[in-house]
């Protein structure tokens, strides 16, 4: 069974960086019918996407966030993580990791994250 679990701090100061780390188990995140990809959900919008992570390692990210924003990956922990800087109190949400699969098949339970001073 596929689980993604997010790790990281709930609670971020304007200005600094946002880093949560996405682990998997059940699968391998180099296997090459996968990739993986943050989304987040600021309170009271839809879903967005912040970026991908193919099985190769090669990154897509959103236009809207591409200037603040890095998806790596550490095989040998089988983690993707997200770094988001120069965080602004827009950039409060729910984050969520995911597996795609033609779309996102297996989330993470998602954790909140907070912008504030």
């Amino acid at each position: 069974q596929v689980q993604l679990q997010e790790s990281g701090p709930g609670l971020v100061k304007p200005s600094q960086t946002l880093s949560l780390t996405c682990t998997v188990s059940g699968d391998s995140i180099t296997f090459s019918a996968y990739a993986w990809i943050w989304i987040r959900q600021p309170p009271g919008k839809g879903l967005e996407w912040i970026g991908v992570i193919a099985s190769d390692g090669s990154t897509y990210y959103s236009p809207s966030l591409r200037s603040r924003t890095f998806i790596s990956r550490d095989t040998s922990k089988n983690q993707f993580p997200l770094q988001l800087t120069s965080v602004t109190p827009e950039d409060t949400a729910v984050y969520y990791c995911c597996r795609i699969f033609v779309g996102p098949d297996v989330w993470s339970q998602g954790t909140q994250v907070t912008v504030s001073s």
